[in-house]
């Protein structure tokens, strides 16, 4: 009989208050220059959700020696006035970030609101301008939650290189970024969809999987190969309406080597990534 195995949890909270305490940090030593790094987060709307993250990322900026301004607009704004306070903000020398937070209502064109961004100052990491430079290689902003899963791996120091890496999702700002992180860090990678034909068969030859579709149990026990390390991106709400991933946590957990919860794992980091792309940014003028 072999002894029951349990998963390593890779703690996106202890990851994170280490990664905001070296912001703070440098921050400090920014503002010592008379730079303090600032964030604008624009919300249209009243998306209960959103308001919800809005609040985490302002509350984070505060906590880290950061400067932000949260600017909250009715949801009958209009696209021109919307496109026109970006465009005000991207002049501003007190801001070295800006976040629209996405969804936006439906009369505006999100791609519209993403591209008006300076690229200079796209924390998000979603401006054609930064994923152009992440597809070629080339410095620029990560999109936050794939660069986070980046710095979870690094944190138990898992070598990448040869291994084979399953990105299940395939958004613009979730699962195309992490398949070209990945790539960047010569991992061979699959990237798995709805059309994709047996996502068992590709999930079962993984030594990395990354769940990021939105989607309670996408993956299960049965679809991990022992000692795979799983990532969990899903934000979900299960029948009982308790958070949970994208991952059939309980099961999964006897099988991987390392799993990430939810909460308390990809959600911090993503977060914290704003944060060191906000401080990186006003790093950039010194």
């Amino acid at each position: 009989m072999t002894t029951p195995h349990t998963a390593s949890i890779i703690d996106g909270n202890a990851l994170s208050a280490q990664l905001r305490a070296d912001v703070m940090r440098r921050a400090m030593a920014l503002k010592a220059r008379g730079i303090t790094p600032g964030l604008a987060v624009v919300l249209v709307g009243d998306n209960p959700a959103s308001q919800v993250y809005v609040r985490n990322k302002v509350k984070a900026c505060a906590d880290a020696g950061l400067h932000s301004v949260l600017e909250r607009y009715d949801a009958d704004m209009s696209e021109a006035a919307l496109l026109a306070r970006i465009d005000a903000l991207n002049q501003d020398p007190s801001i070295h970030g800006i976040l629209v937070q996405l969804p936006v209502p439906k009369h505006i064109d999100a791609n519209k609101v993403i591209e008006a961004i300076a690229p200079e100052k796209d924390v998000d990491g979603f401006h054609i301008a930064s994923a152009g430079a992440l597809m070629v290689g080339q410095p620029g902003f990560l999109p936050c939650t794939p660069y986070g899963c980046m710095k979870m791996l690094e944190s138990i120091g898992y070598d990448l290189r040869g291994k084979h890496a399953v990105v299940i999702g395939r958004s613009n700002i979730v699962g195309k970024p992490m398949a070209m992180l990945l790539l960047q860090k010569n991992a061979t990678v699959t990237i798995c969809h709805s059309a994709t034909a047996d996502l068992k068969a590709m999930t079962l030859q993984a030594d990395v999987i990354v769940a990021a579709v939105g989607k309670v149990n996408v993956l299960t026990a049965d679809m991990v190969k022992p000692g795979a390390v799983v990532i969990d991106v899903g934000m979900n709400r299960n029948a009982q309406g308790k958070l949970c991933g994208d991952v059939d946590y309980a099961g999964v957990r006897e099988v991987a080597g390392h799993i990430t919860p939810v909460p308390g794992g990809v959600g911090p980091m993503t977060i914290t990534m704003l944060l060191v792309n906000t401080l990186e940014s006003a790093e950039r003028l010194v």
